[in-house]
């Protein structure tokens, strides 16, 4: 027999796919659960399996696949803040938890870039199966130093570092050229850059910078 917990998962799973469940109540719904198994109910609900072992080969600079705590994806959604209009880019996005729940919790379109192969394929599996629209959620396969990072927000968790994360930050300068652009930056110490402004921290781990290259 299942437990009122587990109860709880199907009937939440059950919303967010009949899209009942979104925004703000998705937001209290996760907050309503104890911190120590938040991890593990937003993943059940979305349907996020354990990870597969990381590919042998990762480049330079790359960093093995860690999911971002929960919290400080919704943190990072309200200190940018992430509106419905806008276009989240997640740099790293690897089973595609990011990406699904900023689309989710703020109705923005949300696009992830993750190098390795099993873990996109695997994100792009749990959009089809939330039913959501691959042309709103996605996760492509691809080399966020050489990827397409058009957006109004950015998100990295600390993707990368050295020289490859230098590489990721000429492609948002780039984007920033462009259009303005919020860089959202957890347990990821971005360089000082000209065109880069950072705000008061929002937690400890979270950083938000404004980006404008002129």
């Amino acid at each position: 027999m299942l437990d009122a917990r587990s109860h709880q998962v199907a009937a939440a799973r059950a919303a967010v796919i009949g899209g009942e469940l979104r925004g703000a109540a998705l937001v209290a719904a996760i907050r309503a659960v104890p911190p120590a198994a938040r991890e593990a109910w937003v993943d059940a609900v979305l349907g996020i399996a354990a990870a597969p072992p990381d590919q042998a080969d990762l480049p330079t600079g790359a960093v093995p696949y860690l999911p971002c705590p929960v919290d400080e994806v919704l943190a990072a959604l309200a200190a940018a803040p992430v509106a419905a209009a806008d276009r989240f880019v997640d740099v790293g996005a690897g089973l595609g938890r990011v990406v699904v729940l900023a689309h989710l919790v703020t109705g923005a379109r949300a696009h992830g870039v993750e190098l390795q192969g099993q873990l996109g394929a695997r994100a792009r599996a749990t959009i089809a199966a939330l039913g959501l629209d691959p042309a709103v959620v996605d996760v492509v396969d691809g080399d966020a130093a050489t990827a397409d990072l058009d957006g109004s927000v950015a998100f990295l968790y600390a993707p990368c570092n050295g020289a490859l994360l230098r590489r990721v930050l000429a492609r948002l300068a780039l984007v920033a050229r462009r259009r303005a652009l919020t860089v959202c930056a957890v347990d990821c110490v971005l360089p000082e850059l000209p065109w880069l402004t950072p705000r008061a921290p929002s937690t400890l781990a979270l950083t938000v910078y404004d980006a404008a290259v002129p």
